[in-house]
């Protein structure tokens, strides 16, 4: 299937003068555009655009590296800053049980106690409480859980999710939702994006009344749901997009479904997303999900995959893929990848990338991570710039077949 085809189916860190203690400003203008939509490719619905923030602006389409724990996993801050990591991805689950609010809020917020520069993005945890079934209870208050640390009971709400992501100080959050488990029937999942949606006006409300902390703004994205039913796809976004957040995201996909329906639902949903405002596709995907879905006029994507198959030994290159623990790269004495301009990815042999994975050497982890996440930032950097040159499709279609075949 082509690019064509995807798009044609049916329908430096702030400092911190204040003290730890940080001022608290009012939201003001809350609904006000975080977003500049630059370019829009005439054969796709591919786009270049600048998401603004307090640290930063973020060119799109971009990748957030995710630092579920307040750290993306065997990297450093100073290796993503090389890399020109513009934003990453926090989980507002993981930092409400650890460190916790008191903490950060002492530290005066995410961003000063790791050090980042950038933006931050917090998710709702959302995704990690119902993931929990076993442990958690939904209810219209919220949703009641114990914690997979020490098994004590909690209770996210719309209101509580809102109050957690201030304290870790994120540039954009997502409200609470209920991720829809697939399949499900129609009338579960219905039943579902209504609670969202319920969630949702909650959330909107408690964001425009309650105070910023840390003195910067912050931005409030909502999450579309329904499932892989179409209509309720469109319901529940129009619905949102009437809440006037700063921001959407597609929700509730990458669980399992089959790619032609999450290319579909991702179809449907940006069908109704305003044009004057950021697109982020949750959790999504390989470098082929994430070409597909800037040619649906995704902006903004967030995936585990570089980083967890970096540390498994699956590497990608602009060459394509590479197995580093298969005998055929012992004696390799090549690059990990000359197609990418940082450290690891110039200096570091295949051969002795194998070596130190088969030693159980940490460094193997660490520099298989930067070059997963280097070419991830890199394919969305140059998907951007073939959207501002005119030659996505072409571009995307040839790198799609590279990226996706054994290294040559």
């Amino acid at each position: 299937m082509s690019i064509g085809d995807v798009c044609h189916i049916p329908s430096p860190l702030a400092r911190h003068n204040r003290g730890i203690f940080a001022a608290i400003v009012t939201p003001r203008n809350a609904s006000n555009s975080v977003f500049t939509l630059e370019h829009s490719a005439a054969d796709s619905r591919a786009r270049a655009g600048v998401v603004h923030t307090a640290h930063g602006d973020i060119p799109t389409p971009v990748f957030m590296p995710v630092g579920t724990q307040g750290t993306v996993k065997a990297m450093e801050q100073r290796s993503l800053v090389e890399l020109d990591a513009r934003i990453i991805l926090g989980n507002t689950y993981h930092l409400y049980l650890r460190p916790g609010t008191q903490v950060l809020t002492a530290m005066g917020g995410l961003h000063r106690m790791m050090g980042w520069q950038g933006a931050l993005l917090t998710d709702s945890g959302g995704f990690q409480v119902f993931s929990l079934r076993e442990l958690r209870t939904l209810r219209e208050e919220g949703a009641e859980f114990r914690s997979h640390i020490d098994g004590s009971k909690h209770l996210f709400t719309p209101e509580s999710v809102v109050d957690i992501q201030r304290a870790i100080g994120s540039d954009i959050f997502m409200v609470l939702d209920e991720c829809t488990p697939w399949p499900a029937e129609r009338s579960v999942a219905k039943t579902s994006m209504e609670l969202t949606l319920r969630w949702a006006q909650r959330s909107r409300a408690r964001h425009l009344e309650a105070p910023f902390m840390y003195g910067h703004h912050q931005a409030q994205f909502a999450i579309g749901q329904g499932s892989t039913y179409d209509d309720l796809r469109r319901e529940c976004m129009d619905r949102l997009v009437d809440m006037d957040y700063e921001g959407y995201a597609i929700g509730g996909l990458s669980v399992g479904e089959p790619h032609q329906d999450m290319y579909r639902i991702v179809d449907v949903s940006t069908e109704r997303m305003p044009r004057d405002k950021p697109r982020y596709l949750m959790g999504v995907g390989t470098p082929e999900n994430i070409l597909r879905c800037i040619a649906l006029g995704v902006d903004m994507f967030d995936c585990v995959m570089p980083t967890r198959n970096a540390r498994n030994g699956t590497i990608y290159t602009t060459r394509g893929r590479v197995n580093i623990k298969n005998a055929q790269y012992k004696f390799a004495d090549e690059p990990l990848d000359d197609g990418l301009d940082n450290h690891a990815s110039q200096n570091t042999s295949l051969a002795y990338l194998r070596h130190l994975f088969n030693a159980g050497e940490i460094l193997g982890l660490m520099l298989a991570t930067m070059q997963n996440v280097a070419l991830y930032l890199w394919l969305a950097r140059t998907a951007r710039q073939r959207i501002l040159e005119g030659t996505f499709t072409t571009w995307a279609e040839d790198t799609i077949q590279r990226l996706h075949a054994p290294r040559s």
